[in-house]
């Protein structure tokens, strides 16, 4: 087996093995690809030779191009998994990431959507063109699950329970859950398979499994899904800017300010650790007034 042989394995073995999504794949592709640039450029390009530091040099590297702190940190992330990869097959005798530390930084709160933006974009998103029953089961399910987008992709017609009122999840790493789906979002989804996917499926004389279609009744992918979700912005009145994943923020989000136990919210978010959760520990402003006026003596 050749050297050049190993980062296609990685990538075989993050899909196989780990059950990581598409796009995961690709971002771990594209930052190993820059990675190895970066060595080819500082005049070592043999990642198996790789010493400490060539990996703080790269960190300043990233640095001086001013990523951002999160970018940075999965960059880093996806190498040190690489070299942990190598290490595994007994390829190195060390992972040379394993005792690189990043910089701390400030902590940030999670974007959410307070629940009038969230009327406002079921308001926008409603008509009567087949598409408009798409977005709005797709707004209604987002915004229900706090599914990740990978999973809206893969979502399929035999996971979606109308009867006990659940739908089942395929996460990160092939872990499965199920979450309960509210009417709301039973509603527009049986009015989306009767009046958009059914007709653009036999349409385009299409034949498959996945819930959520694009306007030629194929799959619709995490762009398709993104491009959706950005035109029903601009389509608004909201001034944000948005992106999938701040409808799981704003399901967890609304979930704990209506009293819901952080380890349910945990367990329907699919996360492993608490501490993944915790991030929704905030409160909005709204909930702080409401405390506020409610026991502030001279509120």
């Amino acid at each position: 087996m050749t050297e050049k042989n190993w980062p296609e394995l990685f990538f075989k073995y993050l899909h196989t093995q780990r059950g990581y999504s598409p796009l995961t794949i690709d971002i771990y592709h594209d930052d190993l690809r820059d990675y190895l640039a970066f060595l080819k450029t500082s005049g070592d390009a043999n990642y198996l030779e790789v010493e400490p530091l060539d990996v703080r040099s790269y960190l300043g590297f990233l640095y001086e191009k001013k990523y951002a702190r999160n970018t940075v940190s999965r960059k880093i992330s996806a190498l040190r998994s690489f070299y942990q990869f190598l290490l595994k097959n007994e390829v190195l005798d060390e992972n040379p990431f394993s005792y690189l530390h990043l910089r701390k930084g400030p902590s940030r709160l999670p974007k959410f959507f307070y629940e009038e933006e969230m009327n406002v974009l079921f308001e926008t998103a409603s008509g009567s063109q087949p598409l408009d029953y798409r977005n709005t089961a797709l707004l209604e399910v987002f915004y229900a699950t706090g599914l990740r987008v990978s999973e809206a992709c893969q979502l399929q017609i035999f996971d979606v329970d109308f009867q006990l009122g659940v739908v089942l999840l395929h996460g990160k790493g092939n872990k499965e859950r199920y979450v309960p789906i509210g009417s709301f979002a039973q509603d527009a989804l049986k009015i989306y398979f009767e009046k958009s996917r059914t007709p653009l499926m036999t349409k385009y004389h299409k034949e498959h499994q996945f819930v959520f279609v694009n306007r030629l009744g194929e799959p619709i992918t995490d762009r398709g899904i993104r491009y959706v979700f950005t035109q029903l912005v601009k389509k608004s009145s909201l001034t944000t800017t948005i992106h999938p994943h701040m409808f799981r923020h704003t399901f967890a989000t609304h979930l704990l300010n209506n009293g819901a136990d952080m380890r349910t919210v945990q367990e329907l978010l699919g996360h492993v650790n608490l501490s993944s959760t915790q991030i929704y520990t905030h409160v909005t402003t709204d909930r702080l007034q409401e405390s506020y006026d409610k026991f502030f003596p001279r509120a």
